[in-house]
């Protein structure tokens, strides 16, 4: 005898299949983007932004839920020097930060601000926000950041103690502040990408293979309150993570070379 599934338990089922761990896949990056270094989501629409990090092009890139390249806009007057990560503000502004710096050489960092994202086509131009450390933080290499009160803060990528460094959000050169030093438990601590849920209550701070979840503390005193790891049961190269909502990240991975390029969404 032969059942014929109708389409709603189809896709209730093809929903079930797709589990990864805690994550459920909701998506295959497109193969044309090898590098998915980020992923933020402006003013609450159904588009994914993402770039690729050094040694790519200057575009910014839209993607839907499922992957596919929506949006491919080139970002004229700025160079991928080894772009990392986004975020964005209120009134649809959305920055890339450029700040990767793996040789730990690097003296000079940018953010660039691209304006009311959602409404350009498909070239644009970028605003400069440049900054330097304080004299007493060594050159690091950074991969995260967001916006929180018009302030960047902006992650070192460590295993151990790693630092937070606050920029404002204005145009020109600024020296970067130190706000704090903090060592995440276990091992492989390493954070690829950052996000603050837009009611300001929640932080998460991304690794391959778990995310730590940051609430109830005051002001900027990010680990004063309490801190969570959540555990994927699942490890690939996860670059980018974004909230969809205040419970709700997206989650995307960089190519490993070892398996497909999905988009997770997590309910926290």
């Amino acid at each position: 005898m032969i059942f014929k599934l109708k389409p709603a338990v189809f896709l209730i089922l093809l929903f079930m299949s797709c589990q990864s761990g805690k994550l459920t896949v909701v998506g295959s990056i497109d193969s044309d983007l090898k590098e998915a270094s980020a992923a933020e989501i402006v003013n609450h629409t159904n588009i994914v932004w993402t770039i690729e990090d050094a040694g790519n092009k200057n575009n910014v890139y839209g993607m839907d839920y499922k992957g596919n390249i929506v949006r491919d806009i080139d970002v004229s007057n700025i160079r991928n020097e080894d772009w990392e990560d986004l975020t964005s503000d209120d009134d649809g502004n959305l920055y890339i930060g450029d700040f990767g710096n793996n040789n730990r050489k690097r003296e000079h960092f940018f953010i660039y601000k691209i304006e009311d994202i959602n409404s350009v086509k498909d070239k644009a131009t970028a605003d400069t926000i440049h900054f330097t450390l304080p004299k007493n933080v060594k050159s690091e290499d950074f991969e995260s950041f967001f916006l929180l009160n018009n302030n960047f803060y902006i992650f070192t990528k460590e295993t151990k103690n790693f630092k937070v460094l606050k920029v404002p959000n204005t145009l020109g050169t600024h020296v970067a502040k130190l706000v704090t030093e903090y060592n995440l438990d276990g091992k492989h601590n390493k954070i690829t990408s950052a996000d603050i849920s837009d009611d300001g209550k929640t932080v998460v701070l991304l690794n391959h293979d778990k995310l730590w979840k940051l609430t109830d503390f005051e002001d900027d005193n990010f680990f004063e309150g309490k801190v969570e790891t959540v555990d994927f049961k699942h490890d690939s190269q996860k670059e980018g993570i974004c909230f969809k909502d205040n419970n709700t990240v997206i989650i995307t991975d960089e190519d490993s070379g070892k398996e497909d390029n999905n988009i997770y969404v997590l309910k926290l």
